[in-house]
């Protein structure tokens, strides 16, 4: 569609545009390729911009130079011929015939020409800018980072697990819960953007047979959160009891949403895999970073079941726990419409 609106433009409108463009483009994509280092493709793109421009310059000047040797023939054709006197002939009438009148050809106007090319790019360069201040759905761009896309096994069939459960929420609801375009800012990193998000239908072993336990995982350059809701008997109160025979790991009772909450920390696990061996081996399990967790009960009167709001970093930095507890007061209302026994 671009090449044939050019295609429409008069010769002395379309030639130097397309000759400023190619050089633009072409200069701009070498240097991004010598400078910033982008490789040896984007340089042969760039160098076939300039061939082309190049190409569309040699094309003028030969026109120019056709239009000059034109000039002076045209000029001696003009010039006033001095009349030599001739003895006219007897000429014998001809018929008269009736003139034909032909239709006045008019002449392109070069200013509408030229209007019209200027405001065909302008066009075009506007909606190419106002297509780069979009994000990738297509809405428009508010300024907040657009989260990674949540990843979800939906092809695969839920465990008998969350079929025995009465309202129990899934990996995805989880997900689309937690990965909001303000988590960034309530974790205190508002330039960063989450880099990978996803939502898993586990199960957890209870006595005699498994509960559903669905998660979601969202990662940052900085933290990386989750969220996993389990649906079994243990009340937040025996869990936090559970907590004392310990070293308490940091322990502290709160309530969140009107419900019993308890924050704690613990280290993750950290395992290698070594891949290069082509066997897949790996090492021991080793300690990995603190983490904190903020434990919520499904509802006030804590009647069993609780979901679990995890952050932590590669670097052993932890957000201050009212940023657990902001988390919790922005993401747990968009998914208790699935937990069990609520107020």
């Amino acid at each position: 569609m671009l090449g044939f609106l050019v295609r429409l433009l008069p010769f002395w409108i379309r030639e130097p545009l397309i000759i400023l463009v190619g050089t633009v483009f072409g200069v701009r994509i070498l240097f991004m390729a010598l400078v910033d280092g982008e490789g040896w493709v984007p340089a042969v793109i760039g160098a076939v911009f300039l061939l082309g421009a190049a190409l569309r310059v040699r094309v003028v000047v030969h026109a120019l130079r056709a239009r000059h040797r034109r000039a002076p023939a045209t000029e001696a054709e003009l010039e006033p011929v001095t009349p030599v006197p001739v003895t006219p002939a007897p000429v014998t009438p001809a018929p008269v015939t009736p003139a034909v009148r032909r239709p006045v050809e008019k002449k392109p106007n070069a200013f509408a020409q030229a209007s019209f090319a200027i405001g065909l790019f302008a066009v075009i360069g506007g909606a190419l800018w106002i297509e780069g201040k979009l994000p990738e759905d297509g809405t428009a761009a508010t300024g907040a980072s657009r989260p990674a896309a949540c990843r979800l096994d939906e092809d695969e069939e839920l465990p008998s697990a969350y079929r025995s459960t009465p309202g129990a929420v899934t990996g995805a609801d989880l997900c689309r819960a937690l990965n909001r375009t303000e988590l960034p800012e309530l974790l205190g990193t508002p330039a960063e953007r989450s880099v990978y998000a996803s939502g898993t239908d586990n199960t957890a072993p209870l006595a005699d047979r498994k509960v559903a336990q669905p998660e979601a995982r969202v990662e940052f350059e900085t933290y990386t959160v989750e969220l996993s809701a389990t649906y079994n008997k243990l009340t937040v109160a025996q869990y936090a009891k559970l907590t004392t025979y310990g070293d308490g790991r940091d322990a502290r009772k709160l309530t969140v949403l009107g419900r019993p909450a308890l924050l704690t920390s613990d280290h993750m696990m950290k395992i290698q895999f070594d891949l290069g061996s082509g066997e897949g081996a790996s090492g021991p399990v080793e300690q990995g970073p603190l983490a904190r967790t903020l434990t919520v009960a499904f509802d006030g009167k804590d009647r069993g079941g609780s979901y679990d709001l995890t952050v932590w970093s590669e670097s052993g930095l932890l957000p201050d726990d009212s940023a657990l507890v902001d988390i919790a007061e922005a993401v747990l209302p968009r998914i208790t419409r699935g937990a069990r026994g609520q107020d």
